[in-house]
């Protein structure tokens, strides 16, 4: 793995304040049928995930509450709270993430990076289907891939990175970052940050012979 420096703790909360500000800008931005129109999460929508992201601060006493609620399924609880939070109207969503902007608090049991990378790869999962353009700070896109690729069990479960990629090197086209070992795949590094979170390639965003044996 290249030696790829994390950013700073103070460096990585700025940044989360940045796309946090920027998101609530793009949101308000947005027509009522592209509020409604479904997000690259399978099963949400555009609002979903604007609720999902407005609900970053939710304590352990209540998400434990809503667990139980969703019989003590994780992905359950995230979906569910996200869909009832997201009759809230559209303008209140955006404010509520605008608000967050200057906040150190984040869910127990998670580092600062989490928080970064929910709203970079969740703001694309919210513009991309909209046809729109947001283009991630290539530090914060290197950072956020880094974790993922350095999750220990249980918080990988949700990527498996390394045994997706077995076998297969990482390479950033625009930045100095790669992982792994074997065939190369290589592009921008947002696009294989969205590529470790499990979203559908896009086609003609990464090459190289790893793409072979890829998972799509």
């Amino acid at each position: 793995m290249t030696e790829m420096a994390m950013m700073a703790e103070a460096e990585v909360w700025a940044e989360i304040d940045r796309q946090r500000v920027d998101l609530a800008d793009f949101l308000l931005d947005l027509t009522d049928e592209e509020w409604d129109t479904p997000s690259l999460c399978t099963g949400w929508r555009v609002r979903d995930v604007a609720a999902h992201l407005a609900m970053a601060h939710t304590g352990f006493g209540r998400f434990s509450v809503e667990m139980v609620r969703a019989g003590l399924r994780f992905n359950k609880t995230i979906h569910d709270t996200a869909c009832r939070h997201a009759v809230v109207p559209t303008d209140e969503l955006a404010a509520e993430i605008r608000a967050m902007a200057g906040s150190r608090r984040k869910a127990p049991g998670i580092t600062i990076y989490e928080p970064l990378l929910d709203v970079l790869v969740h703001g694309q999962d919210i513009a991309v289907p909209l046809g729109r353009e947001r283009i991630m700070p290539t530090a914060a896109a290197a950072t956020s891939a880094t974790r993922i690729w350095t999750m220990r069990w249980p918080m990988s479960s949700s990527f498996r990175p390394r045994q997706r990629f077995q076998g297969v090197r990482l390479q950033a086209t625009d930045t100095d970052w790669s992982v792994g070992e074997g065939e190369l795949i290589e592009g921008p590094i947002q696009s294989l940050l969205m590529t470790l979170a499990r979203r559908p390639m896009r086609d003609g965003e990464l090459s190289g012979p790893g793409l072979r044996a890829s998972p799509r």
